[in-house]
């Protein structure tokens, strides 16, 4: 024990600071309805990699909300997977209630944190995400296109490290929307596109960049949170890059 003076009444840390705390609390939106399910689509079989059943385990939720999951969608492709999943969310009495939507890909190691910065981070966006690369030693940041570039592009963007920095799209390893997006556009949500036609050419779209393409038409804004560094594992090589 150290030698101290005991006063019969001392307010504690927080009391001591009510403007520092009550900015904190501001920040975080921790007093806020941080309502949310989590979605992973997974290739199916009898496991999930253990680096990412540790990751999701350890993912830090909000102080006595309403955290859902993980759901997770099992062997389908990863289009009509996220498509099922928001569906069997708008289709349920409760669930469709809940203000965000987390979805995760089981390929993807988020910060124990993660969750809790995109919360405070998404603020007028209608979705945020955390920062993870393609795979391989040439690897792309998935923060896609300049919304102030014309037309309209899904060019990964150069980095800006410990920002909120808005684009045009995303990847879906480790990104927040709010349920409402879902509410204003039609189905489907997402879609993989792999075709040829005479006349339009070829149409290559991976199910989220289709969706987020959908979004900006719709004057949606989304943005990469860069503090959230996500780990994108290659499970062959048990490699994260």
């Amino acid at each position: 024990m150290k030698p101290e003076i005991i006063l019969p009444y001392q307010p504690g840390t927080q009391n001591s600071d009510l403007k520092a705390a009550s900015t904190r609390l501001t920040v975080s939106k921790s007093y806020k309805d941080l309502s949310t399910v989590i979605l992973t689509p997974t290739r199916g079989g009898r496991s999930l990699c253990p680096r990412f059943v540790s990751a999701i385990a350890g993912l830090m939720r909000p102080m006595n909300q309403q955290v859902f999951g993980p759901v997770f969608l099992s062997g389908m492709e990863v289009g009509h997977a996220f498509n099922s999943g928001i569906e069997m969310i708008m289709n349920n009495p409760n669930l469709s209630k809940f203000k965000y939507i987390l979805t995760v890909e089981d390929d993807n190691i988020p910060p124990p944190d993660g969750l809790l910065k995109l919360y405070e981070s998404i603020g007028d966006f209608d979705a945020v995400g955390g920062l993870y690369w393609t795979k391989g030693e040439g690897g792309q940041p998935m923060i896609y296109g300049a919304p102030n570039q014309s037309p309209m592009n899904f060019i990964p963007q150069q980095v800006v490290d410990n920002s909120v920095q808005q684009c045009n799209g995303l990847g879906m390893g480790f990104t927040l929307f709010k349920t409402d997006v879902f509410r204003k556009l039609e189905k489907p949500w997402f879609e993989t596109k792999q075709s040829w036609d005479p006349n339009s050419g070829v149409k290559c779209y991976t199910q989220d960049l289709w969706a987020f393409e959908r979004m900006a038409k719709a004057g949606m804004r989304v943005a990469c949170d860069t503090r959230v560094k996500v780990g994108h594992l290659d499970v062959e090589q048990d490699h994260l890059w």
